[in-house]
């Protein structure tokens, strides 16, 4: 049994660090009413540092698996912690300054602070990418559970280079650039609609055009969500026997990671084409549908595929 001791310390302390900001910006949430973009000053570092606090703790577990720990990981993942902070120390130094932290260069300051965050994150997906790397040279536990690892954080660097499609600027602004306005934010997470145009309760999500924001908030969670997948498979093998075959799990991992996927495209699609997730339009839905009956029939045929025979099964049961 992997012990605590074992884990990435530093990546353990960032995430304690950023449950204490949880706390903290929660209390923010409930004394500071002041407004910006559109929603409350502190939502922003409350969500930031409940999402870092969980990545930062699969991160931590993930790179205890390995047999081996060379050196350069433990660096990686220290990198990671690094650039994590650095991106947190600016967005909550915005949020006490009442200024807004991502996509502004509207003064040498608020640009600085905006290009160490864009410089963080830029490291961030580089460490991730050599960590991503490495699963693929060592297994971590049976088939299934280390592929779900590996695709997880392949799925993870997708979620977080989706997050690049929103500092590029927006039609309007390129509009005011042109035509020699000073802009003071260049970028934006909504497609079609402003920025602070209303949300979805408790994300914040816009409920009136397309919200970058989503994709990357489920492609990167992936790093949790597909080894979850794989262990709970472990788990129902002792109730259900035909789970107890390793390669009945590794299909079913590998169905879960293409729905995954295909949840992450449409998604992403959606967005890109202005539409908010909760007004999905006919090809939204279409696309949907066709991949929940693509999903049902890959179980399908995993199930009709199923190596174990019947009496087999029994008595794996039995035992």
């Amino acid at each position: 049994m992997m012990t605590i001791r074992r884990w990435h310390r530093p990546l353990v302390l960032l995430a304690a660090a950023m449950a204490a900001l949880a706390l903290a910006s929660a209390v923010g949430l409930a004394v500071d009413d002041r407004i910006l973009v559109g929603e409350p000053i502190w939502l922003k570092p409350f969500k930031f540092s409940l999402s870092i606090a969980v990545y930062a703790v699969t991160l931590a577990w993930m790179l205890s698996l390995g047999r081996t720990a060379p050196r350069w990981v433990w660096w990686l993942g220290t990198t990671i912690a690094a650039a994590n902070v650095i991106e947190m120390v600016a967005v909550v130094g915005q949020v006490l300054r009442g200024r807004q932290s991502h996509f502004n260069v509207a003064t040498p300051l608020d640009a600085g602070l905006w290009f160490a965050m864009a410089a963080s994150v830029v490291t961030l997906w580089l460490a991730n990418l050599g960590i991503a790397a490495r699963s693929f040279r060592e297994r971590t536990g049976d088939r299934a559970a280390t592929w779900s690892v590996r695709l997880g954080l392949l799925l993870a660097l997708v979620g977080m280079a989706l997050g690049f499609l929103m500092t590029g600027p927006t039609p309007a602004q390129l509009g005011a650039m042109h035509s020699g306005a000073a802009v003071g934010i260049v970028g934006a997470h909504s497609v079609g609609v402003a920025d602070d145009s209303p949300g979805i309760a408790i994300t914040g999500w816009s409920s009136t055009g397309g919200d970058l924001r989503i994709p990357h908030f489920v492609g990167m969670h992936a790093l949790q969500a597909v080894p979850l997948f794989a262990w709970l498979l472990i788990a129902l093998s002792r109730r259900f026997p035909r789970l107890a075959d390793e390669r009945t799990r590794l299909r079913l991992v590998l169905v879960a990671t293409g729905t995954y996927a295909g949840v992450l495209a449409i998604l992403t699609w959606q967005a890109l084409r202005g539409q908010s997730l909760v007004h999905p339009d006919g090809a939204t839905l279409t696309a949907m549908a066709l991949l929940a009956v693509g999903t049902v029939a890959s179980v399908a045929a995993v199930a009709r595929h199923h190596p174990c025979a019947t009496r087999r099964c029994t008595r794996v049961a039995a035992a």
